[in-house]
């Protein structure tokens, strides 16, 4: 572990030196951990901003909050529709650049009239091989990225949160709802509020990693493959069937390739 609170003293000596911060906090694994750290480092000079917008679930804002009440930690809540930023709804593949943009302006000037000299977010470098184009926006911005500066993993910052006994430590991970549409779909608040409900019954059920992936009508679930079997099972693959069909999906569809993040990525 020496190597890791090696790194984790390079993310503290970062938060120092940007004087005061406000962290961009959703409440999952990443930003958990930076918040937690910009807190341990900074006290009082360090908040969390919490975009609530129809991408954010009802369940992740819950637990933003819980985080901040339990830790002590200030929390600006920044309300947003990102379906009113020119170009996102129509989700073009660089739509991730053009909400981003927006939001983190948002955040920029919220910050600012709250005193804050920065504002982070919780970008790792695991985030550096993937199809990522919300990172032009954040670096066009100067939004820092501590956790990927100090050479964090996402499995190393959920060993270090499980140090910490952070809550999220184990959370599974949970894009924003947007993600859930394939590129050059129309994204509507309808169709968001009938992805964050399909996902809600899963978690209900009991399962904790999924994706709710929409198709006009059609809804394609997926899941590690671990959890097929239960799945299937008469009861709960009825009873999955019968509610997504009564909040509105024709087809639903279990995708034999399992859980895969970034799925919808061209």
């Amino acid at each position: 572990m020496n190597g890791l609170f090696e790194k984790y003293d390079n993310l503290k000596a970062q938060l120092v030196c940007a004087g005061s911060v406000a962290v961009a906090f959703s409440g999952g694994v990443d930003s958990s951990l930076l918040l937690y750290a910009a807190k341990d480092a900074l006290g009082e000079k360090a908040a969390a901003v919490t975009v609530v917008s129809p991408l954010l679930s009802g369940t992740e804002r819950s637990d933003a909050d819980e985080f901040c009440r339990r830790f002590g930690i200030r929390q600006i809540i920044l309300e947003t529709n990102p379906l009113e930023i020119p170009g996102f709804a129509e989700n073009p593949a660089d739509r991730c650049y053009i909400c981003k943009r927006a939001l983190f302006e948002k955040i920029l000037a919220t910050a600012r009239e709250n005193g804050f000299s920065a504002v982070a977010e919780g970008a790792n470098t695991d985030d550096d091989g993937d199809y990522r184009p919300g990172k032009r926006a954040t670096a066009e911005l100067g939004i820092l990225t501590p956790l990927r500066s100090a050479g964090l993993s996402k499995a190393e910052i959920r060993e270090l949160s499980a140090h910490f006994n952070l809550p999220s430590a184990a959370k599974p991970s949970f894009a924003c709802l947007a993600t859930r549409f394939p590129t050059g779909t129309l994204i509507t608040a309808d169709k968001l509020k009938q992805a964050e409900k399909a996902e809600r019954f899963l978690f209900e059920l009991g399962f904790t990693q999924f994706r709710v992936r929409i198709h006009g009508e059609d809804a394609r679930i997926e899941i590690p493959q671990a959890d097929f079997e239960r799945f299937i099972e008469e009861g709960t693959r009825k009873a999955v069937y019968d509610y997504l069909r009564e909040i509105g999906f024709r087809f639903v569809s279990l995708d034999i390739n399992g859980y895969k993040t970034g799925n919808m990525n061209i």
